[in-house]
């Protein structure tokens, strides 16, 4: 148990609580019963655990070489086997609450969850880096309706708009340590681009997500449509001609708004 902190922050929980929390929120917002919330909330905590420890110990050799202090398994914070553990015990629980979601509605959660490994296995050093984000991101949405009864499939638009909203999280995610990973070897897309342009690539693709969600959804109040247009396109426009850390916050700050409508509509 003295461990455990550790091991939480090596499964990157941070990402890991998001991703889970969109997850369940959504299902409550599509009328899903609470039994399959918590279902769902479940498969999803679990499958994000899987992937979180698995980049760590996929990297574990990188990272101590970059002397990474904030990787527990690097350090030796959390030993090797405890991470192998616990990410086995992660995998087999994903496959039995993906499963008890619906025969269909689990085999998409997997394939989510197979994206991600895919990802953390060699994928994210090619210049598809960004594609298992788009399948996991565009998927997720179709695997919570899945797993209700009588609950419609999300229309092309909310799948299209949440696989941008995956690619944008990915450059998003990558800005900070593209130095430390191409000194490493690990040349995706982001890192191809450089910095800047994958910044503005980030900003463009997140704002692309914002306008397929307000198109596609009928629902929302013109005045809610009006306010989140304006924020995205101030803070698009803040990206564009500021430097440093500031277009990188910018793009979180999209990506947070799009969230928000994911759940919203």
């Amino acid at each position: 148990m003295s461990r455990l902190p550790a091991l939480l922050r090596a499964a990157h929980l941070g990402p890991t609580l998001a991703v889970t929390t969109i997850a369940a929120a959504y299902g409550v917002s599509v009328g899903l019963p609470a039994s399959s919330v918590v279902l769902v909330a479940a498969a999803v905590l679990t499958g994000q655990l899987s992937v979180g420890w698995s980049n760590d110990l996929v990297d574990v050799a990188r990272d101590r070489a970059a002397g990474r202090t904030d990787k527990p398994f690097a350090t030796g914070e959390v030993p090797l086997g405890v991470g192998r553990g616990a990410c086995g015990a992660a995998v087999l629980l994903t496959v039995v609450l993906s499963v008890s979601c619906g025969l269909v509605a689990g085999l998409v959660h997997l394939g989510c969850v197979a994206a991600a490994w895919a990802y953390n296995l060699g994928l994210k050093a090619t210049v598809v880096s960004f594609v298992p984000y788009a399948a996991a991101f565009g998927a997720l949405p179709v695997f919570v309706t899945l797993a209700g009864p009588d609950v419609p499939l999300p229309g092309p638009w909310l799948v299209v708009a949440a696989a941008l909203l995956g690619v944008g999280a990915h450059l998003v995610n990558a800005l900070p340590d593209l130095r430390d990973d191409e000194a490493a070897g690990v040349r995706g897309l982001p890192h191809r681009l450089g910095e800047r342009p994958s910044a503005w690539t980030a900003v463009a693709v997140l704002v692309c997500a914002s306008v397929a969600m307000v198109l596609g959804a009928g629902a929302v109040p013109t005045a809610v449509v009006v306010a989140v247009l304006a924020v995205v396109a101030l803070l698009a426009g803040l990206a564009l001609v500021s430097h440093g850390r500031t277009p990188f916050r910018a793009a979180v700050g999209i990506a947070l708004v799009d969230v928000f409508l994911v759940v919203l509509v």
